[in-house]
């Protein structure tokens, strides 16, 4: 009877649904407890000055290219279709505060986040994950040192830091974009327009802009490292170690967000 049981199609979903339940259980494990070894190396500092600059100018700078072309086209996309409406109604007073609300708020720090975990959590993860196949982690282990505080730190350090910097220069670009997006298709003039960024915007969003991106840089740089620390299985396995980090990151920043959300705007 349980090799027929076995045979059926409930029984295949119902053990893929276990696996992916377990799988997702111990990846979360492995990241938690990475992330507490990393917090608890950092009273003996254990990565130079150096090489925490290093992996600041490439979450930074690298990223920022492709972090405002998204942000600024999705304001101007937003301008456009907004603007003409709002002042035909007579609400072009309106059209600032509303730009930049968006982009403070949402728009400015997820879209930098899906940027950065594109371009910067899967580099990340295929390079530990690259490293992880090849045994160079297991060489840096006889060295007497530890892969967690020598590999993740700087990046962790880096991500936390500099994600901020890159939200607050893509949330200016973005609202100067709405700006020109809304002259060119309502005609509003640019001193209403800031006029109305400055009366919308308050300090209490700002400071939740601030702490939203610097949880979204830590978790992008820590389940990208995690996830590529866990590959296995030569090149396969660093392929699937960096689809994971970014679906898991992608995951993260969302649940984030909702948390955010709920904590400071509900």
């Amino acid at each position: 009877m349980r090799v027929y049981y076995k045979a059926t199609y409930t029984y295949k979903i119902l053990r893929l649904l276990a696996e992916q339940i377990n799988s997702f259980v111990a990846t979360l494990g492995y990241i938690v407890t990475l992330g507490l070894e990393f917090l608890k190396g950092l009273k003996y500092k254990p990565t130079t000055f150096k090489e925490v600059m290093f992996q600041s100018a490439r979450f930074g700078i690298s990223s920022l290219p492709i972090t405002l072309s998204i942000v600024g086209m999705t304001s101007i996309i937003v301008a456009m279709q907004v603007a003409g409406e709002m002042v035909k109604q007579g609400g072009g007073n309106y059209v600032g505060m509303l730009i930049a609300i968006l982009m403070i708020r949402e728009e400015a720090v997820i879209m930098s986040g899906f940027a950065i975990i594109s371009m910067i959590g899967s580099s990340m993860a295929s390079e530990i994950a690259t490293m992880k196949v090849t045994e160079q982690i297991d060489a840096i282990r006889v060295l007497k040192v530890n892969p967690v505080h020598h590999l993740f730190t700087p990046r962790i350090l880096a991500g936390t830091v500099m994600m901020p910097l890159v939200v607050i220069i893509s949330s200016t670009f973005g609202i100067f974009g709405g700006a020109i997006a809304s002259k060119m298709v309502s005609g509003l003039n640019y001193k209403a327009y800031f006029d109305s960024v400055w009366f919308g915007l308050n300090i209490h969003d700002l400071n939740v802009c601030l702490m939203k991106s610097i949880s979204f840089g830590f978790a992008i740089t820590l389940i990208s490292c995690a996830c590529g620390m866990e590959a296995k299985d030569g090149a396969k396995g660093v392929g699937k170690a960096t689809t994971k980090a970014v679906v898991w990151s992608f995951v993260a920043i969302v649940i984030l967000d909702l948390l955010f959300a709920a904590a400071f705007f509900y």
